[in-house]
């Protein structure tokens, strides 16, 4: 019997997801269908349910629906429980849902593994204290950064999640005023505002001569967040679209229990990115 998923979300009709995870199935042998399913602002809950008593074994979860999926499931994951959000919905033997975040290992997995980047006593700078900087920061507290600064417009924010994460290794808050002569070898854009065109207000000569900059944006030209990199001089300047197949990967082995090869996914959708 072919075992069914999907990404939940509204709107939903956008998600690459169903594509990334075919590609996953195919490569792996993996018995499985996977769709999107749209979800009522006011009935997450019961969306959920009437999908895991049809049969369904999984859910991935986007916006606006990670935090309610956060309260939803009976087990959560450490990373899912600093997140304050899921993304990733197991449903257990016995019944119940297990929920995960695999948002950070995303953007680790692609920094490091299909781009090189080397975290071992880096100074990185995430902008942005949101559900998209929560995400990731267990898992980038994780990687042997010597400091994580987390810099916020609302400097308050960014002051409650890093206190919120001290216990995980070097972090610090600060708003974005703070960032006048700091210098980070990384530079990561958690933020919206590409979304508007536009650029968080951090200084320009923030990035240390070599650094890199990383936007979980993405798209079919460089967002405008990578266009600022580029221009600063940055050594690399990359998309969120590994991120997003590389979080696809890690629901797929928590699913499956196999992890399939990345690289060609990426490839094939970069392609498609570009055709006009």
């Amino acid at each position: 019997m072919t075992d069914r998923y999907a990404v939940i979300g509204n709107p939903i009709a956008h998600s690459k997801s169903p594509l990334i995870h075919a590609a996953f199935a195919r490569q792996t042998g993996q018995d499985l269908e996977y769709g999107r399913l749209l979800g009522a602002l006011d009935d997450f809950a019961g969306d959920v349910s009437r999908f895991l008593a049809a049969g369904g074994r999984g859910l991935n979860v986007t916006l606006p629906f990670k935090e309610q999926a956060f309260a939803l499931a009976e087990e959560r994951s450490e990373r899912a429980e600093l997140a304050g959000a899921v993304n990733t919905l197991i449903r257990l033997k016995d019944g119940r849902l297990r929920g995960d975040n695999t948002d950070g290992v995303g953007l680790v997995r692609d920094l490091a593994c299909n781009h090189g980047f080397d975290f071992q006593g880096a100074r990185v700078l995430l902008v942005g204290a949101g559900g998209a900087a929560r995400g990731v920061l267990e898992s980038l507290l994780a990687t042997g950064l010597a400091h994580l600064v987390i810099a916020n417009r609302t400097e308050s924010r960014a002051l409650d999640l890093a206190r919120r994460a001290r216990l995980l290794g070097p972090v610090t808050g600060c708003g974005f005023g703070a960032l006048a002569g700091e210098r980070f070898d990384l530079i990561i854009n958690a933020t919206s505002a590409g979304l508007d065109a536009a650029v968080p207000a951090i200084p320009n000569d923030c990035l240390a001569p070599g650094a890199w900059v990383y936007d979980m944006l993405y798209g079919d030209q460089p967002t405008p967040f990578c266009r600022w990199g580029a221009e600063q001089g940055a050594a690399q300047a990359l998309d969120g679209l590994g991120m997003l197949v590389e979080q696809a990967a890690e629901s797929f082995f928590l699913w499956r229990g196999v992890r399939p090869d990345t690289a060609p996914v990426i490839a094939s959708l970069r392609h498609l990115e570009s055709q006009p």
